[in-house]
Protein backbone atom coordinates (compact mmCIF):
# COMPACT_ATOMS: atom_id res chain seq x y z
CA UNK A 1 0.00 0.00 0.00
CA UNK A 2 1.29 3.42 -0.94
CA UNK A 3 -0.18 6.79 -0.09
CA UNK A 4 0.39 10.04 -1.96
CA UNK A 5 -0.88 13.28 -0.46
CA UNK A 6 -1.23 16.56 -2.31
CA UNK A 7 -3.09 19.85 -2.24
CA UNK A 8 -1.19 21.87 0.31
CA UNK A 9 -0.24 25.47 -0.19
CA UNK A 10 -0.43 29.01 1.10
CA UNK A 11 -3.87 30.34 2.01
CA UNK A 12 -5.11 33.39 3.86
CA UNK A 13 -6.93 33.08 7.19
CA UNK A 14 -10.57 32.24 6.56
CA UNK A 15 -9.76 30.53 3.29
CA UNK A 16 -10.17 26.93 2.16
CA UNK A 17 -8.05 24.12 0.83
CA UNK A 18 -8.77 20.54 -0.15
CA UNK A 19 -6.12 17.91 0.45
CA UNK A 20 -6.13 14.67 -1.51
CA UNK A 21 -4.57 11.31 -0.72
CA UNK A 22 -4.41 8.60 -3.35
CA UNK A 23 -4.09 5.04 -2.05
CA UNK A 24 -2.55 2.46 -4.34
CA UNK A 25 -2.31 -1.26 -3.90
CA UNK A 26 -5.32 -2.69 -2.07
CA UNK A 27 -7.48 0.39 -2.44
CA UNK A 28 -9.73 1.13 0.53
CA UNK A 29 -10.61 -2.48 1.24
CA UNK A 30 -10.75 -2.79 5.01
CA UNK A 31 -8.62 0.28 5.66
CA UNK A 32 -9.37 3.03 8.13
CA UNK A 33 -8.00 6.29 6.74
CA UNK A 34 -6.67 9.20 8.76
CA UNK A 35 -5.21 12.67 8.45
CA UNK A 36 -2.62 13.89 10.92
CA UNK A 37 -0.59 17.07 11.08
CA UNK A 38 2.64 18.28 12.59
CA UNK A 39 3.45 21.90 13.19
CA UNK A 40 7.06 23.08 13.61
CA UNK A 41 8.38 22.11 17.03
CA UNK A 42 5.26 20.18 17.92
CA UNK A 43 4.25 16.54 18.01
CA UNK A 44 2.16 14.95 15.31
CA UNK A 45 -1.52 15.24 16.12
CA UNK A 46 -4.71 13.63 14.93
CA UNK A 47 -6.95 15.66 12.63
CA UNK A 48 -9.63 13.42 11.12
CA UNK A 49 -10.40 9.79 10.28
CA UNK A 50 -12.78 7.83 8.11
CA UNK A 51 -13.73 4.26 8.87
CA UNK A 52 -13.25 1.45 6.35
CA UNK A 53 -17.04 1.32 5.88
CA UNK A 54 -17.09 4.95 4.84
CA UNK A 55 -19.91 5.53 7.31
CA UNK A 56 -18.06 6.70 10.44
CA UNK A 57 -15.85 9.72 10.93
CA UNK A 58 -13.90 11.23 13.80
CA UNK A 59 -12.48 14.71 14.15
CA UNK A 60 -10.18 16.52 16.52
CA UNK A 61 -12.05 19.11 18.56
CA UNK A 62 -9.92 21.85 17.03
CA UNK A 63 -11.23 21.16 13.51
CA UNK A 64 -14.82 20.06 14.13
CA UNK A 65 -17.25 22.01 12.00
CA UNK A 66 -14.46 23.29 9.75
CA UNK A 67 -12.86 20.18 8.25
CA UNK A 68 -14.55 17.29 6.45
CA UNK A 69 -13.03 13.93 5.54
CA UNK A 70 -14.47 11.96 2.64
CA UNK A 71 -13.49 9.49 -0.04
CA UNK A 72 -14.08 8.62 -3.66
CA UNK A 73 -13.82 4.86 -4.04
CA UNK A 74 -13.63 4.99 -7.82
CA UNK A 75 -10.59 7.25 -7.60
CA UNK A 76 -9.01 5.49 -4.59
CA UNK A 77 -8.75 8.93 -3.02
CA UNK A 78 -9.51 10.30 0.41
CA UNK A 79 -10.01 14.03 0.85
CA UNK A 80 -9.72 16.56 3.63
CA UNK A 81 -11.78 19.66 2.93
CA UNK A 82 -10.53 22.45 5.15
CA UNK A 83 -12.64 25.59 5.56
CA UNK A 84 -12.31 28.67 7.75
CA UNK A 85 -8.61 28.07 8.05
CA UNK A 86 -6.67 29.65 10.89
CA UNK A 87 -2.96 30.36 11.34
CA UNK A 88 -2.94 27.56 13.95
CA UNK A 89 -3.79 25.11 11.17
CA UNK A 90 -0.36 25.67 9.65
CA UNK A 91 1.41 22.32 9.56
CA UNK A 92 2.59 19.47 7.42
CA UNK A 93 -0.42 17.23 6.83
CA UNK A 94 -0.04 13.47 6.48
CA UNK A 95 -2.49 10.85 5.33
CA UNK A 96 -2.28 7.40 6.83
CA UNK A 97 -4.00 4.02 6.71
CA UNK A 98 -4.33 0.82 8.71
CA UNK A 99 -6.35 -2.28 8.14
CA UNK A 100 -8.89 -2.94 10.85
CA UNK A 101 -12.61 -3.59 11.39
CA UNK A 102 -12.51 -1.52 14.56
CA UNK A 103 -13.15 2.20 14.57
CA UNK A 104 -12.32 2.71 18.24
CA UNK A 105 -8.68 3.50 17.61
CA UNK A 106 -8.84 5.73 14.53
CA UNK A 107 -7.44 8.77 16.33
CA UNK A 108 -4.29 6.97 17.49
CA UNK A 109 -1.27 7.49 15.28
CA UNK A 110 0.46 4.32 16.48
CA UNK A 111 -2.29 2.21 14.90
CA UNK A 112 -1.44 3.42 11.40
CA UNK A 113 1.19 1.41 9.56
CA UNK A 114 1.03 3.14 6.20
CA UNK A 115 1.95 6.80 5.86
CA UNK A 116 2.23 9.14 2.93
CA UNK A 117 4.63 11.98 2.50
CA UNK A 118 3.33 15.14 4.01
CA UNK A 119 1.95 18.17 2.26
CA UNK A 120 2.56 21.62 3.72
CA UNK A 121 -0.34 23.89 4.56
CA UNK A 122 0.50 27.47 5.48
CA UNK A 123 -2.21 29.81 6.70
CA UNK A 124 -0.97 33.36 6.70
CA UNK A 125 -1.89 36.82 5.54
Amino acid sequence: VQLQASGGGLVQPGGSLRLSCVISGDGFSGYNMGWFRQAPGQEREFVAALAWTGRSTQYADSVKGRFTISRDIAKNTVYLQMNSLKPDDTAVYYCAAYQSRSIATMSRAYMYNYWGRGTLVTVSS
